[in-house]
């Protein structure tokens, strides 16, 4: 599995850096399928001093598959912990319901979610593999990287659509018509 580590405002030193290579390849033990993990370092300003050191992981499994987290604490060490931590539980729940299941891994692509500034220009695209689902799927995928919405290709209409938790807790299903 191949490591990257970003910072932002945030001097990675190599003790800094081992430590994190070495807390992301015990989840290359338990998902051998992941292929790349993104580890993301940085100080952020907060209000709360208890809140300033962010670290966000995200691991591509060799399907398509993306597991994500991120934690936030004051010592960034405590952040990047947690961080492992709440991945190591998404793989377990993850490997879980698809390997017991189905004996598979799952094939389901995640887009990242787009950066745009005030002024409405377009300064971030991204593209990704989508291979077709249940809504299901879907909204268990969502769940998993901790987002509020989903686009996914649609196995039963044959068309993208997009899931989005509720502000009651539901789940809301959008489909396209074309008119």
């Amino acid at each position: 599995m191949e490591i990257l580590i970003k910072s932002k405002n945030l001097q990675v030193t190599d003790s800094l850096r081992s430590y994190a290579e070495k807390k992301v390849s015990k989840v290359a033990r338990i998902l051998p399928s992941a292929s790349e993990a993104r580890i993301d370092l940085g100080v952020h300003n907060s209000r709360s001093s208890q809140n300033r050191q962010v670290a966000q992981i995200t691991i591509r499994d060799g399907s398509g598959f993306f597991l994500r987290a991120e934690e936030r604490s004051s010592d960034i060490r405590s952040s990047l912990d947690k961080a492992v931590a709440r991945i190591e539980r998404q793989v377990k729940r993850y490997k879980g319901k698809h390997w017991n299941s189905r004996g598979r891994a799952a094939e389901t692509p995640v887009p990242e979610p787009e950066e745009a500034e005030a002024d409405s220009t377009v300064v971030r695209t991204k593209t990704f593999r989508a291979h077709p689902m249940a809504v299901e799927e879907a909204i268990e995928q969502m769940e998993l990287l901790g987002h509020d919405f989903f686009i996914f290709f649609s196995d039963a209409n044959r068309s993208f659509e997009v899931v989005y938790r509720r502000r009651d807790g539901g789940y809301g299903l959008l489909q396209p018509e074309l008119g």
